[in-house]
């Protein structure tokens, strides 16, 4: 109960920031991503802070499932080990020697423990005083995915990320840490592809086979787990 208590102060709060930065600041969506593990004690109130982010339309939430937590007696079916290796990439990319669940990463810059609400809060609401000169815009055309971007300014180049998730989904844990639990999981990542680089100069744009009804979300991101310049979601 007081989880969720700090949890709902922390959103309120930021939201309330928003309201009164609105009139200075290009609105732009805040990347949030969550590494968690079905099998991890500590994750519960972390997934329930991403979950409460599903409504926004200012913060693209994506919650990647990774697969060092499956020894201890229950396999997330969620996993990947290319979560793991993204989280991995972070770490080497910010000088840690460490990786751990539940880790949320702002915008590929900045790391906080997943289940501190206030913390992420104060993440968001940093990266989103903060505009970006790149426009980024999706669109579907029958099975393709349309990308366009274009900057105000030099960029150095960007990686262009697809990726699919599942919005929600419960499950029933019987062995681990979180055994006798049924939790919901939000925003499970199911898909993670580069297609691509923009030199970060000219106008681009690219045409990308696309399947299923599933949300989709493009990332621009600097090279080598860098920052993510712009982002952008088709629901």
């Amino acid at each position: 109960m007081l989880r969720r208590s700090l949890l709902t102060a922390a959103l309120w709060a930021f939201a309330g920031m928003q309201v009164q930065a609105q009139d200075q600041v290009q609105a732009h969506p805040v990347v949030v991503e969550l590494f968690t593990s079905q099998g991890c004690s500590s994750c519960p109130p972390a997934d329930a802070l991403l979950a409460q982010l599903a409504d926004r339309d200012d913060v693209i939430p994506l919650a990647l499932h990774v697969d060092y937590w499956d020894y201890i007696g229950w396999k997330d079916r969620f996993a990947m080990p290319g979560f793991t290796q993204r989280q991995k990439g972070y770490a080497r990319a910010h000088g840690e020697k460490m990786i751990y669940t539940p880790q949320i990463i702002v915008n590929g810059a900045e790391d906080a423990v997943g289940s501190r609400p206030m913390k992420v809060a104060e993440l968001i609401q940093k990266h989103a005083m903060h505009p970006t000169p790149v426009q980024l815009q999706i669109s579907r055309q029958g099975g393709q995915l349309i990308v366009n971007a274009q900057s105000d300014a030099v960029m150095m180049p960007c990686e262009i990320h697809i990726v699919r998730y599942e919005p929600r989904r419960e499950v029933d844990i019987t062995r681990g840490e979180n055994a006798g639990q049924r939790i919901t999981y939000t925003h499970i990542v199911e898909n993670w592809q580069v297609v691509g680089e923009w030199d970060g100069e000219d106008p681009y744009q690219a045409r990308f086979p696309i399947e299923g009804d599933q949300p989709v979300v493009v990332l621009l991101q600097e090279p080598r787990y860098g920052r993510i310049v712009a982002a952008a979601r088709l629901r």
